[in-house]
């Protein structure tokens, strides 16, 4: 098998690549599901609940963001065809996490959830998080990128607002032992400050030169 084969995997590899992730990203999911009938979701299963469902979609975002670094450090390009599937997972489980904190932890009572939230901030931006994916998954399908243009990527560009979100209210959320939510602010900032350096010297290779050209300056100087 050639280099080239390996680097770029075919139509059908792809395929095949994208049925393992959906599965794995379904896994969890499963797996509380399975819990559940088991009756097996620890002593708290209702912040059981919150707690999985808040870090994979935590998880499944760092992981989308992986993508596009991914590209600009290897130049492969197939990996980016994940990059919806991983969105639109990892707004399901913030949906799953945000029902289960209004649904199992607050019965829907708004007047308690607004007291909550006043009284923690952590909860605020969290919830701040969730409904800037909001916009993100309607816009998800073709129709919508076609529809918006160059906004629909500049409306897209709100993830790494919600990553950096993500991040607080983990981080604000684990109180003492900030180690994992450490790593994953170390992770995000890594990936952000891979972009920030394509960018910059992708236009310091575009930038114009500042010296006239030759056939101008002889042409003044006559």
């Amino acid at each position: 098998m050639s280099k080239f084969s390996i680097a770029t995997p075919s139509k059908k590899q792809i395929l095949w690549i994208k049925v393992c992730v959906f599965l794995a990203c379904l896994i969890p999911f499963l797996r509380l599901f399975y819990l559940g009938l088991q009756e097996n979701l620890s002593a708290n299963p209702i912040e059981f609940i919150e707690r999985s469902t808040g870090f994979w979609a935590l998880f499944i975002l760092m992981a989308t963001l992986c993508l596009t670094p991914i590209r600009l450090l290897t130049g492969r390009v197939w990996q980016i065809q994940l990059r919806r599937m991983l969105g639109l997972f990892m707004f399901f489980y913030a949906c799953l996490h945000i029902t289960s904190y209004v649904w199992l932890d607050f019965s829907f009572d708004w007047l308690e959830i607004t007291k909550d939230i006043s009284k923690h901030p952590r909860i605020l931006v969290g919830f701040a998080a969730f409904v800037l994916t909001v916009p993100l998954a309607i816009t998800s399908n073709n129709a919508m990128m076609k529809l918006l243009r160059q906004r629909w990527k500049t409306l897209h560009q709100l993830v790494y607002l919600i990553a950096i979100l993500g991040v607080v209210h983990f981080w604000w959320l684990v109180k003492k032992d900030i180690r994992e939510p450490l790593l994953y602010a170390c992770v995000l900032a890594v990936l952000l400050g891979i972009r920030i350096y394509y960018k910059k010297r992708s236009k310091h290779s575009i930038a114009p030169s500042t010296k006239p050209p030759l056939a101008k300056t002889l042409v003044k100087n006559t």
